[in-house]
């Protein structure tokens, strides 16, 4: 009987070794689910902070963020709103890039 309770206790290992691995493999598609929600408080802050400033939340921007890095698109009317809103969204901690899709209008 100890025999077969140490057999039960090797093949539980073996199966917990591989599979633990296999949920825990980081990749660079695919996000965990405390980051996705890492990155949806993010997004919210981003979208809070322009629509708290007085230049930017009557402007079309959206926002998605990824591991940390938020992207930034839509249309403004001048450069200096897209500069303003890369430089808000730097300051929201926890923001690791900003990438800057903003197209000014003609």
């Amino acid at each position: 009987m100890n025999t077969e309770k140490m057999i039960k206790n090797l093949i539980l290992s073996v199966l917990l070794l591989t599979i633990i691995p296999a949920c825990s493999t980081e990749n660079a598609k695919r996000e965990s689910t405390g980051e996705y929600l890492d990155d949806t408080v993010l997004t919210t802050k981003v979208k809070s902070t322009f629509l708290g400033d007085s230049r930017l939340k009557m402007l079309d921007i959206n926002v998605k963020t990824f591991k940390g890095t938020v992207q930034i698109s839509g249309f403004v009317d001048t450069q200096k709103e897209a500069d303003r809103a890369v430089q808000l969204a730097r300051t929201i901690k926890g923001v690791k890039a900003v990438n800057n899709s903003l197209i000014v209008k003609p």
